[in-house]
C-alpha cells in the first residue's frame, strides 16, 4: 500500500449521517473538533467486514474465542504486555467501559480523580454515577505537560478518593506517559488504596521517538490496582463499530463490572466491531498502522511549520502521541470559547475550545489532525488571518 497516496485522499464524509462533518456547522465548515479520522480505515478490516456483509444476516452475536486470542495476542506483541483471556469483559465502547467501571467500584459521592485538562467524557462518566470530580491539574511549561506528582498525591490521600480516571496515551495534552511516570503514579495509588482506571484508546496513536507503555505492565503492583479500558476504535478509524474492552486479572471486580455492564445495559456488542477487531489487530493491522503514524507526523510537522512562519504567537503543544493538537490561545487575550466561534464564524473551521476538558483547558484550543495533507493546509490558511486579528 503507498501509505501517503492512501492517507492523502480526500473523502467527502458529508450525507453519511457523519457526526463530525453533517453536524460541524455547515456544508463549506472544515471539520477538525470530533475525534475520528477522516481516512478509510485499514484494508484488511474493510475485507473482512466485506465477507461478513455478504453473509446477510445479522443476528445477536456470540463473541468467540478467537476474539480473546486477538486481544491476547496484539498486546503481547505489540506492547510487549501479557494478559490472560479471562481477564477481558467487551462492551460497546470506552466511555461505557469508563461509566461501568466507576459504577463497579464506588458509592454515590466519592470522588474520582483526573489529570486535566482531560477528555470531556471523563466529567461525565464520574457525575452520571453521582460522584464528585477531583481535579488534579497537570504543569504545563516549555509547550508540554508533566504530572505534578506532589499535589497528585495531596488529593490521592483524601479519603474521599477512590479512583484515578487516568489517560494514556493523553487527550488532550498530547503525552505519551513514560515508564517512569508511570511507575510513580501506579506507586502513589497503590500507597494511599486508589484504583486507577487506565483509557488506553489511543495507545496504537504515537509519533516517532515515543513508545506507549500500557500501565499495568510497569510492575505487578501496578496490575494488580489497574482497570484498563482500551479499543481499537481511534486508531483504526472505527468508532461506530462499537466494541471495546475492560481487562484486568481481579476476578471479584470483574463479577462487579459486569453487574454494573449489565445494570447500564451495554452488554451487547455489534457483529461488526467483533469481526474489525479480530481483522485489526494482525499484521496486516499493524503495517497500516506505522504508515498512519508516519503520516500524521507528517501533518503534526507541517503545522508546526505554519505556526512557526505565520502564527509564532500561538505556541503549539508537543504531540506525542494521539492526533489531537493543542494550541496556546492565550495571548490573543480572549476566552477559548470566544476564539473557537470566531474560527467557526469567520474562518468556517470547527475546532474544540479547551474549556470543554475542564478550567485547566481555558487559553487553549484543540485541533483534530486526523485529516489529508491538501484539506489540512486549507484549514491553516483560513484560520491564520482570523488568529493574526485577533492578536493583540
Amino acid at each position: 500500500m503507498d501509505g501517503q497516496a492512501f492517507f492523502d485522499q480526500v473523502i467527502d464524509r458529508r450525507g453519511t449521517n457523519s457526526y463530525k462533518w453533517d453536524y460541524a456547522g455547515g456544508d463549506d465548515v472544515i471539520a477538525m473538533w470530533v475525534a475520528d479520522m477522516d481516512f478509510r480505515t485499514a484494508p484488511c478490516i474493510i475485507d473482512r467486514l466485506r465477507r461478513r456483509v455478504e453473509h446477510g444476516i445479522f443476528g445477536y452475536v456470540a463473541v468467540p474465542q478467537s476474539y480473546f486470542d486477538s486481544v491476547v495476542g496484539w498486546f503481547g506483541a505489540q506492547h510487549g504486555w501479557d494478559i490472560a483471556s479471562e481477564w477481558i469483559q467487551y462492551t460497546s465502547g470506552v466511555v461505557p467501559a469508563m461509566s461501568a467501571v466507576v459504577k463497579a467500584l464506588t458509592m454515590p459521592g466519592d470522588r474520582v480523580a483526573v489529570l486535566t485538562p482531560v477528555y470531556n467524557c471523563f466529567f461525565s462518566s464520574i457525575r452520571n454515577n453521582g460522584c464528585q470530580v477531583e481535579e488534579c491539574p497537570l504543569a504545563y511549561e516549555e509547550n508540554t505537560y508533566h504530572i505534578d506528582f506532589d499535589d497528585l498525591e495531596r488529593r490521592l490521600a483524601r479519603p474521599d478518593v477512590k479512583v484515578l480516571l487516568f489517560c494514556n496515551p493523553h487527550n488532550p495534552a498530547g503525552r505519551v506517559w513514560t515508564r517512569r511516570e508511570l511507575v510513580q503514579v501506579a506507586e502513589l495509588c497503590h500507597r494511599h488504596g486508589v484504583v486507577i482506571v487506565s483509557d488506553e484508546i489511543h495507545c496504537e496513536l504515537v509519533m516517532p521517538g515515543h513508545r506507549f507503555t500500557p500501565l499495568a505492565s510497569v510492575s505487578q503492583q501496578a496490575q494488580q490496582i489497574t482497570i484498563t479500558c482500551n479499543s481499537p476504535s481511534k486508531s483504526f478509524n472505527m468508532a461506530g463499530l462499537q466494541i471495546a474492552n475492560i481487562i484486568t486479572p481481579h476476578a471479584q471486580w470483574r463479577d462487579r463490572i459486569d453487574r454494573a455492564i449489565n445494570i447500564n445495559e451495554v452488554c451487547d456488542v455489534n457483529p461488526f466491531g467483533v469481526e474489525a477487531l479480530q481483522a485489526a489487530y494482525t499484521p496486516s493491522g499493524a503495517r497500516w498502522l506505522d504508515e498512519l503514524n508516519t503520516y500524521i507526523h507528517g501533518n503534526y510537522e507541517a503545522l508546526c511549520a505554519h505556526f512557526a512562519e505565520h502564527l509564532p504567537h500561538l505556541p503549539v503543544a508537543t504531540l506525542e502521541g494521539t492526533y489531537l493538537v493543542w494550541v496556546d490561545i492565550a495571548s490573543l487575550g480572549h476566552t477559548s470559547h470566544h476564539v473557537a466561534g470566531r474560527l467557526l464564524h469567520d474562518a468556517r473551521v470547527a475546532v474544540n475550545s479547551g474549556t470543554m476538558y475542564g478550567a485547566a483547558g481555558e487559553g487553549f484550543i484543540r485541533l483534530n489532525i486526523a485529516l489529508p495533507r491538501a484539506r489540512l493546509l486549507e484549514a491553516l490558511a483560513r484560520i491564520t488571518p482570523v488568529l493574526k486579528r485577533d492578536e493583540r
